[in-house]
């Protein structure tokens, strides 16, 4: 049997982290993911839905989600769906719902370390009419070829394996 769920989305809000009475960091956060819509939902004017999935993460997974995710983060959630279940106290009912248990986060967006928010990526500037291979030694320098130009190994055809 297989319980796998892959999600990408946005975060909803700032994750909360919380201490279980073992000592266990847990760390809760929804993620917005957008479904697209049948042919009737399209002709009422509605293209897509918007999902909100409740996620928990354990352990040292819920401190450093505590500490790079913020609302509106894009992440890739991979865990397994798990459906909790209680007595709700004032109508005795019993009630269920819901959530996935990440045991894997990828942060899809640069983000500074624990500001939780995101920045743009900083590229520098190479010096101007210098190419990347003018500080490399002739030896390692590429050769580019032109299409259809036939090229020379060294070495014989009796040497190859096939």
């Amino acid at each position: 049997m297989l319980n796998r769920v892959i999600l990408i989305g946005r975060l909803g809000q700032d994750p909360e982290l919380k201490q279980a009475q073992s000592g266990t960091q847990v760390c809760s956060f929804s993620v917005a993911v957008d479904r697209p819509q049948g042919q009737a939902q399209k002709q009422a004017g509605t293209e897509k839905v918007t999902d909100w999935i409740s996620i928990v993460a354990f352990g040292s997974q819920a401190q450093v989600c505590k500490q790079y995710l913020a609302k509106g983060r894009l992440v890739a959630i991979e865990g397994r769906l798990q459906i909790d279940t209680w007595q709700d106290q004032q109508s005795g009912q019993k009630r269920s719902a819901p959530r996935v248990v990440a045991e894997n986060v990828r942060f899809l967006e640069r983000s500074e370390a624990g500001q939780g928010h995101q920045s743009q990526p900083s590229y520098q500037q190479a010096p101007q009419g210098q190419s990347y291979q003018q500080g490399r030694p002739a030896q390692q320098r590429q050769q580019s070829y032109a299409y259809g130009q036939e090229i020379s190994y060294p070495g014989d055809d009796k040497d190859l394996p096939f």
